[in-house]
């Protein structure tokens, strides 16, 4: 058996977007508490442009992030956009300040949220937008409705869900094809179910806040000692299931080549 097995392979969302399996989220390229511009806007329009070279194909926003900061920066930092580039975004969550965050899933206002997503990064269609969060004051039925009206004129390529449970899928799965989940999954906490389903069903699977507290998880490799925290995260994400397309943020260049160099340890046995 081979000492190390790579993890560039690739996962095609929806069964026409093929992406390298480790993107980037562009959370975290704001001030604090997700609030305005970050301290040194440079350093994460750098940030943003080393991603690209290093082989990232899969861009991960959201409006809620800044607000609309995110945005912003990956188009200046990147537009005119590379061809196989997917650039995932979300709407349905408003920011109010620092930390400060409230769902809206008002067709008439997830529809505002698309059109001015697609306005920012300058695209004529997004090729995944997901519903931020359910908003537990407007049937579900709506919220999914109006994405599915933009997704049928064209300004949305495929629908993705986050924070949400198995029986919320499948529910929503029954009126409207979902390509992406993006859930919450780590070494300390995590939804199997959904991991599950998304396995079984060929959805990818984004997880979130993968880093949690640094606690790793303890898989055996005879190569797991040359790994560093992150790549060992990393290269457990990736060992759970080929739908799982972790989407680690750092505005650092340095973590972030870290991050693109992750190899699967070899199995003993």
């Amino acid at each position: 058996m081979k000492a190390m097995e790579s993890c560039a392979e690739t996962f095609s969302i929806g069964g026409e977007l093929p992406v390298r399996r480790i993107g980037y989220g562009a959370m975290g390229l704001t001030g604090p508490g997700y609030w305005y511009y970050p301290t040194d806007t440079d350093a994460a329009l750098a940030v943003l442009r080393r991603a690209v070279d290093l082989g990232v194909n899969h861009i991960d926003t959201a409006d809620a992030y800044g607000p609309e900061t995110s945005e912003h920066l990956i188009r200046k930092a990147l537009h005119p956009y590379p061809d196989d580039l997917v650039i995932a975004t979300k709407g349905g969550v408003t920011r109010q300040g620092p930390n400060r965050a409230a769902r809206v899933g008002r067709p008439e206002y997830l529809r505002q949220c698309v059109e001015m997503s697609l306005r920012r990064l300058a695209l004529d269609r997004i090729d995944l937008y997901y519903l931020h969060r359910i908003d537990p004051q407007v049937p579900v039925a709506d919220q999914i409705g109006a994405l599915s009206d933009m997704r049928n004129e064209g300004k949305i390529r495929f629908i993705g869900l986050s924070k949400v449970t198995r029986s919320q899928i499948e529910r929503i799965v029954a009126e409207t094809p979902i390509a992406a989940i993006q859930n919450r999954f780590n070494a300390n906490d995590g939804d199997r179910q959904v991991l599950d389903y998304c396995t079984d069903t060929g959805t990818a699977f984004v997880p979130y806040s993968p880093f949690d507290q640094g606690k790793l998880p303890d898989v055996p490799g005879e190569d797991w000692h040359r790994f560093t925290t992150a790549q060992r995260t990393l290269a457990w994400l990736l060992s759970l299931s080929p739908v799982v397309l972790p989407i680690p943020g750092t505005t650092s260049l340095d973590h972030l080549a870290e991050n693109m160099d992750v190899s699967l340890p070899a199995r003993r046995g």
